[in-house]
């Protein structure tokens, strides 16, 4: 019997699991521009506890085994901030990314008023490129952080939520 991927609020029982994720994950973005000094493969346990008590960070389930987590922040003009989205290699092109961000942007735009969201990614990450554009984001500026990378911003307006008038 098969078991479904469920996404929920992260613990601070996720904190290790999500920090050894992490690092999983970011192997192959280190590998893309020859860095593995990369914050996400840098960070320690306590900055992400920090992360954790300070924004929304949610975790994708396959049982007990985090296997996806997304985190943002909201500033005080109403722009969500987005990072760190990842998914696990074995259950990556599946549809779990986008659900993620999706419940983020969801939850960010409900209980915290965004207004906007922005997030970004490295010039070569295909993959996560596809990805942000799939899910309506558009890119917004690129800044050359050295010779093997630019980060390209990439963002898009919350959705209002319908309304109804009286007749």
């Amino acid at each position: 019997m098969g078991m479904s991927v469920t996404i929920s609020a992260a613990t601070g029982q996720d904190t290790e699991q999500i920090l050894k994720l992490q690092y999983l994950c970011y192997q192959s973005e280190a590998e893309l521009y020859r860095d593995w000094s990369i914050e996400p493969l840098t960070q320690t346990l306590e900055a992400l506890r920090d992360e954790l008590a300070g924004g929304v960070v949610l975790v994708a389930r396959l049982g007990g085994e985090v296997v996806g987590s997304v985190r943002g922040t909201v500033d005080a003009e109403g722009t969500a901030h987005i990072n760190k989205l990842v998914v696990h290699p074995r259950l990556q092109r599946h549809g779990l990314g986008g659900r993620l961000l999706t419940a983020l942007e969801d939850r960010l735009a409900g209980e915290q008023g965004a207004r906007r969201f922005r997030l970004f990614t490295g010039h070569r990450s295909e993959g996560n490129l596809r990805l942000y554009r799939r899910c309506g984001y558009v890119a917004s500026g690129t800044e050359r952080v050295s010779s093997r990378l630019s980060l390209i911003t990439l963002e898009k307006a919350a959705v209002a939520e319908a309304y109804t008038t009286s007749a």
